[in-house]
């Protein structure tokens, strides 16, 4: 069986199933992870000072960890000497990663290219200018506006009550899914703005029938009086309304100008 490193998206589960004080064997549980994998993440990259887990400090851990390691160190100047000179010569990343490969002269992918070529031009560097095409090349990055789930209609994050903005009272939430690996494993989440309290239920599929389902059933199983629920533009929330006419909640998607981060919305 292939091992799958763990994704900034599980450690954020991670932490709200420890949170709520559940065991590595039942955080595996829904991850569809061994539990010996679950356990390690939670030794290695759990905070120095207090023992807690907290994701982005955990993804910080682990993201340091592997540009130090042996593997990503192992392309010198003398290789980049050999990319940058046919990258003068017009070459893509894709024909430099095939060609090299082809002639047995280096094993390297052309997304550790284009990474290079990023890289560079953040210090200052041009290399980003003998690209052909390079805005088409280069992919969606994580820290760009997520264009998906565009609902006509939507109330915009700003238009929450002050209550909600600034957690003043209890019954705001926010709610997001994580998916597992390998994509066959969804949880919903919804988390109170102002008291941390998380109500955490497994999806069959990542649609909007199963979200619909499994909200409403968290909400009457809490039996906590919800006012709002913050989400982000998935199109897996594209029925909210079916969610408002059977609760008292009241939805607000959030929008391209707010960094949309759990906790952090202010």
């Amino acid at each position: 069986m292939s091992y799958h490193q763990i994704t900034a998206a599980e450690r954020y589960t991670l932490s709200l199933l420890q949170r709520q004080g559940c065991t590595p064997a039942a955080m595996a549980r829904v991850l569809g992870r061994h539990r010996s994998t679950i356990g390690r993440e939670l030794r290695r990259n759990a905070k120095r000072y207090d023992g807690y887990y907290r994701a982005d400090v955990a993804h910080w851990y682990a993201t340091g960890r592997r540009a130090r390691s042996r593997r990503n160190q192992r392309f010198g100047p003398d290789t980049w000497d050999l990319v940058r000179a046919r990258l003068a010569e017009q070459w893509s990343p894709e024909q430099i990663a095939g060609r090299f490969a082809e002639q047995r002269v280096l094993s390297i992918s052309h997304e550790t290219i284009y990474r290079y070529i990023w890289d560079d031009r953040e210090h200052g560097g041009t290399l980003y200018t003998q690209l052909r095409g390079a805005r088409k090349q280069r992919r969606k990055r994580y820290g760009r506006y997520d264009s998906r789930g565009r609902l006509a209609g939507k109330r915009a994050i700003t238009e929450r009550p002050a209550s909600a903005e600034h957690r003043t009272c209890v019954g705001h939430l926010e709610g997001d899914t994580v998916m597992g690996s390998p994509d066959q494993h969804c949880v919903l989440t919804l988390v109170d703005r102002k008291s941390g309290y998380t109500m955490i239920g497994k999806l069959a599929e990542r649609t909007i029938d199963a979200t619909n389902r499994r909200t409403v059933q968290l909400l009457r199983t809490a039996r906590r009086r919800t006012h709002t629920i913050t989400v982000d533009n998935g199109t897996e929330f594209h029925g909210y309304k079916t969610i408002e006419a059977q609760t008292a909640a009241r939805f607000y998607f959030a929008t391209p100008h707010h960094s949309w981060e759990r906790g952090t919305n202010e």
